[in-house]
Protein backbone atom coordinates (compact mmCIF):
# COMPACT_ATOMS: atom_id res chain seq x y z
CA UNK A 1 0.00 0.00 0.00
CA UNK A 2 3.01 2.20 0.85
CA UNK A 3 4.47 1.81 -2.82
CA UNK A 4 1.10 2.75 -4.42
CA UNK A 5 0.95 5.78 -2.31
CA UNK A 6 4.24 6.47 -3.44
CA UNK A 7 3.53 6.00 -7.12
CA UNK A 8 0.30 8.70 -7.08
CA UNK A 9 1.96 11.24 -4.90
CA UNK A 10 5.15 10.95 -8.07
CA UNK A 11 2.81 10.93 -10.59
CA UNK A 12 1.06 14.02 -9.40
CA UNK A 13 4.92 15.63 -8.88
CA UNK A 14 5.10 15.31 -12.59
CA UNK A 15 2.21 16.53 -13.58
CA UNK A 16 2.22 19.74 -11.33
CA UNK A 17 5.91 19.92 -12.66
CA UNK A 18 4.54 20.03 -16.20
CA UNK A 19 2.28 22.47 -15.82
CA UNK A 20 4.99 24.98 -14.23
CA UNK A 21 7.44 24.48 -16.83
CA UNK A 22 4.75 25.02 -19.17
CA UNK A 23 3.59 28.37 -17.84
CA UNK A 24 6.97 29.62 -16.68
CA UNK A 25 9.03 28.35 -18.96
CA UNK A 26 7.04 28.74 -22.38
CA UNK A 27 7.93 24.89 -23.89
CA UNK A 28 5.46 24.47 -26.94
CA UNK A 29 5.41 20.76 -26.55
CA UNK A 30 4.61 21.03 -22.36
CA UNK A 31 2.15 23.86 -23.43
CA UNK A 32 0.49 21.61 -25.31
CA UNK A 33 0.24 18.62 -23.45
CA UNK A 34 -1.10 20.83 -20.63
CA UNK A 35 -3.92 21.73 -22.75
CA UNK A 36 -4.37 18.53 -24.03
CA UNK A 37 -4.63 16.83 -20.24
CA UNK A 38 -7.19 20.42 -19.57
CA UNK A 39 -9.53 19.79 -22.25
CA UNK A 40 -12.77 18.74 -21.15
CA UNK A 41 -16.37 17.70 -22.93
CA UNK A 42 -19.29 16.08 -21.53
CA UNK A 43 -19.99 14.43 -24.68
CA UNK A 44 -16.84 13.58 -26.89
CA UNK A 45 -17.84 15.08 -30.37
CA UNK A 46 -14.10 16.40 -31.22
CA UNK A 47 -10.72 15.24 -29.94
CA UNK A 48 -7.51 17.41 -30.02
CA UNK A 49 -5.24 17.23 -32.56
CA UNK A 50 -1.60 16.90 -30.45
CA UNK A 51 0.48 16.77 -33.63
CA UNK A 52 -0.91 20.38 -35.35
CA UNK A 53 0.82 22.02 -35.98
CA UNK A 54 4.14 20.06 -36.77
CA UNK A 55 6.78 23.25 -35.57
CA UNK A 56 4.74 25.52 -33.10
CA UNK A 57 7.74 27.42 -32.97
CA UNK A 58 6.59 29.88 -35.62
CA UNK A 59 4.04 30.97 -33.03
CA UNK A 60 6.17 33.85 -32.14
CA UNK A 61 2.90 36.52 -31.66
CA UNK A 62 -0.45 36.91 -30.26
CA UNK A 63 -2.34 34.66 -33.03
CA UNK A 64 -5.51 36.73 -33.45
CA UNK A 65 -7.17 34.63 -36.50
CA UNK A 66 -7.57 31.48 -38.52
CA UNK A 67 -9.41 30.23 -42.01
CA UNK A 68 -8.85 27.11 -44.05
CA UNK A 69 -8.79 26.99 -47.84
CA UNK A 70 -9.81 23.46 -47.76
CA UNK A 71 -9.49 23.70 -51.97
CA UNK A 72 -6.29 24.04 -51.83
CA UNK A 73 -5.16 22.39 -47.99
CA UNK A 74 -3.97 25.00 -46.64
CA UNK A 75 -4.66 27.06 -43.40
CA UNK A 76 -3.73 30.86 -42.81
CA UNK A 77 -3.04 32.64 -39.00
CA UNK A 78 -2.73 36.33 -38.25
CA UNK A 79 -1.05 36.87 -35.85
CA UNK A 80 0.49 40.41 -34.16
CA UNK A 81 3.52 41.16 -32.93
CA UNK A 82 6.83 44.24 -33.65
CA UNK A 83 8.95 42.36 -36.27
CA UNK A 84 7.51 39.40 -36.87
CA UNK A 85 5.30 37.39 -39.84
CA UNK A 86 1.85 38.92 -39.64
CA UNK A 87 1.09 35.86 -41.64
CA UNK A 88 1.80 32.19 -41.50
CA UNK A 89 0.64 29.65 -43.89
CA UNK A 90 0.61 25.77 -42.71
CA UNK A 91 -0.62 22.35 -44.24
CA UNK A 92 -3.95 20.82 -42.84
CA UNK A 93 -1.56 18.19 -41.87
CA UNK A 94 0.32 20.75 -39.60
CA UNK A 95 3.46 21.55 -41.71
CA UNK A 96 4.50 25.12 -42.25
CA UNK A 97 4.97 26.52 -45.73
CA UNK A 98 5.61 30.27 -45.46
CA UNK A 99 5.18 33.54 -43.99
CA UNK A 100 5.18 36.98 -45.26
CA UNK A 101 4.97 40.33 -43.62
CA UNK A 102 4.05 42.85 -46.06
CA UNK A 103 1.06 44.75 -46.70
CA UNK A 104 -0.41 43.86 -43.34
CA UNK A 105 -0.20 45.51 -40.25
CA UNK A 106 -2.42 44.77 -37.24
CA UNK A 107 -4.29 41.32 -38.34
CA UNK A 108 -7.52 40.51 -36.65
CA UNK A 109 -9.84 38.69 -38.73
CA UNK A 110 -8.99 36.35 -41.96
CA UNK A 111 -11.24 34.42 -44.58
CA UNK A 112 -10.29 32.49 -47.60
CA UNK A 113 -12.21 32.08 -50.69
CA UNK A 114 -10.41 30.21 -53.01
CA UNK A 115 -11.60 29.04 -56.31
CA UNK A 116 -11.11 26.36 -59.26
CA UNK A 117 -9.45 29.34 -60.86
CA UNK A 118 -7.73 31.45 -57.89
CA UNK A 119 -6.79 31.78 -54.53
CA UNK A 120 -8.00 34.44 -52.49
CA UNK A 121 -7.39 35.59 -49.15
CA UNK A 122 -9.18 38.65 -47.19
CA UNK A 123 -8.03 40.18 -44.35
CA UNK A 124 -9.53 42.86 -41.59
CA UNK A 125 -6.32 45.08 -40.63
CA UNK A 126 -7.35 47.33 -38.04
CA UNK A 127 -4.37 49.09 -38.23
CA UNK A 128 -4.82 50.14 -42.03
CA UNK A 129 -7.38 52.89 -43.50
CA UNK A 130 -10.50 51.53 -44.95
CA UNK A 131 -14.05 53.00 -46.13
CA UNK A 132 -17.04 51.24 -45.03
CA UNK A 133 -19.21 49.96 -47.72
CA UNK A 134 -22.15 48.37 -46.15
CA UNK A 135 -23.10 49.26 -42.82
CA UNK A 136 -26.70 48.17 -40.51
CA UNK A 137 -27.64 48.37 -36.99
CA UNK A 138 -26.23 51.09 -35.11
CA UNK A 139 -24.80 50.58 -31.24
CA UNK A 140 -27.09 49.70 -28.70
CA UNK A 141 -29.18 46.72 -27.03
CA UNK A 142 -32.17 46.35 -28.98
CA UNK A 143 -32.57 44.16 -32.15
CA UNK A 144 -30.72 45.08 -34.78
CA UNK A 145 -28.02 46.72 -32.93
CA UNK A 146 -24.37 45.84 -31.84
CA UNK A 147 -22.24 46.44 -29.34
CA UNK A 148 -18.76 44.22 -30.07
CA UNK A 149 -19.98 42.48 -33.43
CA UNK A 150 -16.97 40.41 -33.42
CA UNK A 151 -17.88 37.24 -35.87
CA UNK A 152 -20.02 36.70 -39.35
CA UNK A 153 -20.84 33.96 -40.53
CA UNK A 154 -23.67 32.26 -43.27
CA UNK A 155 -26.04 29.39 -43.43
CA UNK A 156 -26.96 27.37 -46.27
CA UNK A 157 -30.52 29.21 -45.91
CA UNK A 158 -29.07 32.69 -46.58
CA UNK A 159 -29.16 33.78 -43.11
CA UNK A 160 -26.79 35.69 -41.25
CA UNK A 161 -25.14 34.93 -37.89
CA UNK A 162 -23.60 37.64 -36.04
CA UNK A 163 -22.16 36.97 -33.08
CA UNK A 164 -22.83 40.69 -30.90
CA UNK A 165 -20.42 39.82 -28.30
CA UNK A 166 -20.98 43.35 -25.87
CA UNK A 167 -24.60 42.28 -25.67
CA UNK A 168 -24.22 38.67 -25.08
CA UNK A 169 -26.15 37.58 -28.12
CA UNK A 170 -26.16 35.99 -31.74
CA UNK A 171 -28.08 37.66 -33.68
CA UNK A 172 -29.34 36.57 -36.96
CA UNK A 173 -30.63 38.34 -40.23
CA UNK A 174 -31.55 37.68 -44.01
CA UNK A 175 -28.39 37.96 -46.27
CA UNK A 176 -30.67 39.76 -48.77
CA UNK A 177 -32.79 42.20 -47.45
CA UNK A 178 -31.08 43.05 -43.88
CA UNK A 179 -34.48 41.80 -42.11
CA UNK A 180 -33.76 40.98 -38.73
CA UNK A 181 -35.02 36.89 -38.16
CA UNK A 182 -33.85 37.11 -34.04
CA UNK A 183 -31.58 36.20 -31.39
CA UNK A 184 -30.22 33.78 -29.29
CA UNK A 185 -29.02 35.01 -25.94
CA UNK A 186 -29.89 32.15 -23.42
CA UNK A 187 -26.54 30.51 -23.84
CA UNK A 188 -24.68 33.19 -23.44
CA UNK A 189 -25.62 34.33 -20.08
CA UNK A 190 -22.13 34.66 -18.51
CA UNK A 191 -20.36 35.67 -21.83
CA UNK A 192 -20.94 36.66 -24.91
CA UNK A 193 -19.81 34.91 -28.19
CA UNK A 194 -16.40 36.07 -29.83
CA UNK A 195 -16.54 33.66 -32.88
CA UNK A 196 -19.41 31.82 -34.64
CA UNK A 197 -18.65 28.57 -37.53
CA UNK A 198 -21.15 26.55 -39.11
CA UNK A 199 -20.15 22.60 -39.37
CA UNK A 200 -19.75 21.11 -43.08
CA UNK A 201 -23.28 19.71 -42.62
CA UNK A 202 -25.31 22.17 -41.53
CA UNK A 203 -26.34 20.92 -38.36
CA UNK A 204 -23.97 22.41 -35.72
CA UNK A 205 -22.65 26.23 -34.73
CA UNK A 206 -19.34 25.86 -33.30
CA UNK A 207 -19.26 28.79 -30.68
CA UNK A 208 -16.10 30.58 -28.77
CA UNK A 209 -16.27 31.87 -25.88
CA UNK A 210 -13.51 34.38 -25.16
CA UNK A 211 -12.77 34.67 -21.62
CA UNK A 212 -14.08 31.77 -20.32
CA UNK A 213 -11.86 30.19 -22.70
CA UNK A 214 -14.80 27.73 -23.92
CA UNK A 215 -16.12 25.94 -27.35
CA UNK A 216 -19.82 25.33 -27.34
CA UNK A 217 -21.19 22.49 -30.16
CA UNK A 218 -25.00 24.37 -30.79
CA UNK A 219 -27.74 22.82 -32.54
CA UNK A 220 -28.78 24.54 -35.59
CA UNK A 221 -32.66 25.71 -36.34
CA UNK A 222 -34.25 24.24 -39.07
CA UNK A 223 -34.94 26.34 -41.43
CA UNK A 224 -37.82 28.97 -41.15
CA UNK A 225 -37.27 29.56 -37.28
CA UNK A 226 -34.98 30.74 -34.88
CA UNK A 227 -35.94 29.19 -32.01
CA UNK A 228 -33.78 29.00 -28.34
CA UNK A 229 -30.53 28.26 -28.17
CA UNK A 230 -29.33 24.65 -27.49
CA UNK A 231 -26.23 23.55 -26.34
CA UNK A 232 -25.23 19.85 -27.56
CA UNK A 233 -22.01 19.79 -25.98
CA UNK A 234 -18.63 22.08 -24.58
CA UNK A 235 -14.99 21.92 -24.84
CA UNK A 236 -13.58 23.83 -21.74
CA UNK A 237 -10.05 24.90 -22.62
CA UNK A 238 -6.93 25.61 -19.94
CA UNK A 239 -7.68 28.88 -18.18
CA UNK A 240 -6.38 31.85 -19.62
CA UNK A 241 -6.34 29.98 -23.24
CA UNK A 242 -9.00 32.96 -24.55
CA UNK A 243 -10.26 31.51 -28.24
CA UNK A 244 -10.55 34.67 -30.07
CA UNK A 245 -11.72 33.26 -33.83
CA UNK A 246 -11.89 30.09 -35.41
CA UNK A 247 -12.03 28.38 -38.59
CA UNK A 248 -14.19 24.90 -39.32
CA UNK A 249 -12.48 22.99 -42.18
CA UNK A 250 -15.59 22.60 -45.01
CA UNK A 251 -14.05 19.13 -46.16
CA UNK A 252 -12.91 17.20 -42.89
CA UNK A 253 -14.87 19.07 -40.42
CA UNK A 254 -11.65 19.67 -38.16
CA UNK A 255 -12.07 23.60 -36.18
CA UNK A 256 -9.31 25.56 -35.80
CA UNK A 257 -9.06 27.70 -33.13
CA UNK A 258 -6.66 30.79 -32.74
CA UNK A 259 -5.94 31.38 -28.95
CA UNK A 260 -4.88 34.69 -28.04
CA UNK A 261 -3.90 33.84 -24.63
CA UNK A 262 -1.90 30.87 -25.53
CA UNK A 263 -0.46 32.57 -28.62
CA UNK A 264 -0.86 29.71 -30.77
CA UNK A 265 -3.90 27.82 -33.15
CA UNK A 266 -5.05 24.47 -31.98
CA UNK A 267 -6.71 21.62 -34.24
CA UNK A 268 -9.80 19.69 -33.05
CA UNK A 269 -11.02 17.19 -35.24
CA UNK A 270 -14.20 15.74 -35.77
CA UNK A 271 -15.52 12.24 -34.80
CA UNK A 272 -16.75 10.82 -37.50
CA UNK A 273 -19.85 9.39 -35.60
CA UNK A 274 -21.36 12.44 -34.53
CA UNK A 275 -20.36 14.99 -36.87
CA UNK A 276 -20.21 13.80 -40.43
CA UNK A 277 -17.66 15.46 -42.50
CA UNK A 278 -18.09 17.50 -45.67
CA UNK A 279 -20.15 15.33 -48.62
CA UNK A 280 -20.77 12.12 -46.48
Amino acid sequence: MARFWVCVAGAGFFLAFLVLHSRFCGSPVLRNFTFAVSWRTEKSLYRLDVDWPKHPEYFTGTTFCVAVDSLNGLVYIGQRGDNIPKILVFTEDGYFLRAWNYTVDTPHGIFAASTLYEQSIWITDVGSDFMILWLHGENGTGPAKFNIPHSVTLDSAGRVWVADRGNKRIQVFDKDTGEWLGAWNNCFTEEGPSSVRFTPDGKYLIVAQLNLSRLSVVAAPPVGSIGECSVISTIQLADQVLPHLLEVDRKTGAVYVAEIGAKQVQKYVPLNSYVPAFGS
